[in-house]
């Protein structure tokens, strides 16, 4: 299997449940005709300029320009000087086309540029309000959707799932699994799913595609979704199907990553009575200015879709094609029914911004409580024991920095912070002692060269800020 297949292999498996209801897929585009069919693209919103000394700024600069393409940085400081490359696909070999970076200390915006190109053939400067699909990202806000509804006493975090979706009663737990032809064994599972143990992901529900082989195998048979890519069906009847299917562990026992937060969209659609999509724009996209947050675009704003990008066998950046019925254009679907609360989103940096910072202001945005100060705090609070994430704990809705963890990064995240991302190259976090909010977005997958710059992202990040704390304080006599 080429480099490329194995590359696509984790989206393109991507099921299509309820595969018979009709929803208009975008066609695919060659290069020599994407020019004609993209339309002009709308002028990005102004932007107040970064209080950041420019010359504080510039190792982020430098990072960001070396890995992407040579169209130079667009922000407040203007354009920096272009990058040498070779050839028009060789230039992105390990780098991502177009990136754009934002942080912000107490609200205010410290940085914010964009670099390289949203289509890098036909040289389209990647914009500030273009629109990325932001994929785990989703898991987040429909984390928080959901803890909406626990302020107002619709449920514990300790309740069995199946008090509210009877899908998912008496639970077993797989106990031998046949790869010949997938055939498997169970016992009975020693408890019921609680609500927390899905926002944890301890439930023992795993992925249909980046899951095990036995989780891969049982779900492919049943017809189960991953989410992203995946326009049509339903999330009642998917998850009717998840429901009792084996879980891969006991409840509660081990950390897997999974389908655990689509069973929290659904539990949204039945305690509110709404579809997901609907839900989350009036509870919080309305509320915080999240104009630009959907699963579907309004045909207004596909235009700012950014282009996704792969790699081929020879490592070189190209277009993600669609494949066995999937097709990266999906938040350009027409009449999409399928709300995935784990990967459906698509979103721009600023609007993601804001929904983070009201989670640093502890529940508040522009003089309106969302959530109380103590929910806020019980979501970003270990909530999986002496279970590990990677070295990390885990909150309801995103990761939490262990003070081990911190350690192995001095002057980088503090000990609390909170972080995620998604597949497609975009990263996220907040360090609440520090009172900051960072985010970097790319489009290419696999993510391998963007978590790359994440993390370098990072270290730059905390750099440039020591370098302002230490010129800001006083001299000692």
């Amino acid at each position: 299997m080429t480099l490329r297949k194995k590359s696509l292999a984790l989206l393109l498996l991507l099921s299509s449940y309820g595969a018979g209801a009709q929803v208009a897929a975008p066609a695919s585009k060659t290069p020599a005709r994407r020019a004609a069919a993209r339309p002009q693209a709308s002028p990005a919103p102004a932007v107040a300029p970064p209080i950041v000394d420019p010359a504080e700024a510039q190792r982020i600069d430098e990072l960001l320009t070396q890995y992407t393409a040579d169209v130079g940085s667009r922000g407040a400081y203007g354009p920096l000087s272009k990058v040498t490359t070779e050839g028009p696909v060789r230039r992105y070999d390990k780098r991502v086309p177009g990136a754009i970076a934002l942080v912000m200390r107490d609200g205010k915006v410290l940085y914010r540029k964009t670099f390289g190109y949203d289509d890098f053939v036909q040289q389209t400067p990647l914009r500030t309000n273009a629109i990325f699909r932001i994929a785990s990202q989703t898991k987040a806000i429909t984390s928080i959707g959901l803890m909406l509804l626990y302020d107002e006493g619709k449920f514990q975090l300790d309740d069995p799932i199946s008090k509210y979706l009877p899908a998912f009663k008496n639970p077993k737990v797989l106990a031998t699994f046949n790869e010949k032809d997938t055939t498997y064994t169970t016992v009975p599972a020693k408890s019921e799913i609680t609500i927390r143990q899905l926002f944890t992901h301890t439930s023992g529900i795993g992925y249909p595609i980046i899951g095990s082989k036995e989780a891969r195998a049982i779900y492919a048979k049943a017809h189960i979704p991953s989410g992203i890519g995946t326009p049509a069906g339903s999330l009642a009847k998917a998850m009717d199907a998840l429901g009792p299917l084996p879980l891969l562990h006991q409840p509660g026992e081990r950390f897997t990553y999974g389908l655990s937060v689509d069973v929290l969209g659904r539990l949204i659609e039945v305690l509110s009575g709404q579809p997901l999509d609907k839900y989350l724009r009036t509870r919080l996209f309305e509320p915080l200015g999240m104009k630009d947050t959907w699963f579907y675009l309004p045909a207004d704003k596909k235009d700012r879709l950014v282009e996704l990008y792969t790699e081929n066998a020879a490592h070189q950046t190209t277009w993600m094609e669609p494949h066995d019925g999937m097709f990266p254009n999906y938040p350009k679907a027409s009449g999409g029914t399928y709300f995935s609360g784990g990967a459906g989103l698509s979103s721009t940096i600023d609007d993601y911004a804001r929904f983070l910072q009201m989670l640093l202001d502890n529940g508040r945005y522009n003089g309106r409580q969302l959530l109380k100060p103590t929910t806020v705090a019980l979501i970003t609070q270990n909530q999986i024991g002496n279970l590990s994430q990677g070295g990390n704990k885990f909150g309801l809705g995103f990761s939490i920095v262990t003070a081990e963890s911190a350690a192995k990064q001095p002057g980088g995240l503090s000990e609390g912070s909170y972080e995620w991302g998604g597949i497609f190259g975009t990263t996220y976090w907040v360090d609440p002692k520090a009172k900051l909010v960072a985010l970097i977005y790319t489009q290419k997958y696999p993510s391998g060269t963007a978590r790359d710059l994440a993390d370098k992202f990072k270290t730059a990040v905390y750099q440039s800020f020591a370098a302002e704390q230490s010129e800001s304080q006083p001299a000692k006599p």
